[in-house]
């Protein structure tokens, strides 16, 4: 039986998505297929190429992140994200789609086309970029010729592409969708709110196709930005799905008796 895990974007809360894997790893629940969006892909690429739920954790709170951004002198973004690429190539060498141990889907958005385009196959390092670029921002990612932002503005839960190769599918959702605690005071909230209800929307459509659906109701305590709580967000995601133990049972159970 084929499971497909698929993990949401969600900034710095998509960190919850390790805690996520490890707890169902250790539970016994593995995918065969990974599709994910901005840094649902992230965390399923480093899944994918043979990497721990707790090793990503550590390179994430090694690197200084900012010292690979640069200002984008242009009117397409306020940061570029092109020396992020040799960050990826220092942990993903083989750059291919290929060479991952976990057949991986990556969803960006063709700022021109106005539609999801779903990656799985040749270079893996600039789609990958693509998936994650938030727009207004960063700088769109050129590819092929194409530019391409974050795959959240469409579609920030990729089901669709494993609807045909999976049996049993599998959800990470690190946006809780609800009223929110956190103060809303600035042009940044305001806009980081709005961009949140607007996935959210989209992403509640395909909740119902799910036989495990993950979204920690903590999370909405964290916003996009918190990589310094990387730690908290990885156990909030850990503890919330060891609670779901009944759940995954089952499902293990459907896996062996087909």
């Amino acid at each position: 039986m084929n499971i497909g895990f698929i993990l949401s974007g969600g900034g710095a809360r998509g960190i919850a998505h390790l805690g996520v894997l490890k707890a169902l790893d250790e539970m016994g629940l593995r995918p065969t297929r990974i599709a994910g969006t901005s840094a649902g892909a992230i965390a399923g690429a480093m899944t994918s190429a043979g990497y721990t739920p707790d090793e990503v954790l550590d390179i994430l709170q090694t690197t200084n992140l900012m010292r690979f951004m640069r200002p984008a002198f242009n009117r397409m973004g306020f940061l570029k994200l092109d020396r992020l690429e040799a960050l990826y190539r220092k942990y993903l060498p083989d750059d291919s789609f290929e060479s991952l141990k976990i057949p991986m889907t990556i969803a960006a958005t063709d700022l021109m086309g106005g539609q999801t385009v779903y990656f799985n196959s040749g270079s893996l390092i600039r789609p990958l970029m693509a998936s994650c670029c938030l727009p207004g921002i960063f700088e769109p990612i050129l590819y092929q010729k194409r530019l391409y932002v974050d795959g959240g503005v469409l579609n920030n839960m990729p089901l669709d592409p494993l609807e045909d190769c999976c049996d049993l599918f599998v959800g990470s959702h690190v946006n809780p969708f609800g009223i929110t605690e956190r103060p809303i005071t600035s042009i940044k909230s305001v806009m980081e709110r709005s961009l949140y209800l607007a996935i959210n929307k989209s992403s509640q459509q395909q909740f119902a196709k799910y036989h495990l659906l993950i979204e920690p109701p903590e999370l909405k305590n964290y916003t996009v930005l918190d990589v310094k709580k990387a730690r908290e967000i990885f156990r909030v995601g850990y503890l919330y799905t060891r609670q779901l133990a009944p759940q995954v049972e089952q499902l293990l159970m459907q896996q062996a008796l087909a």
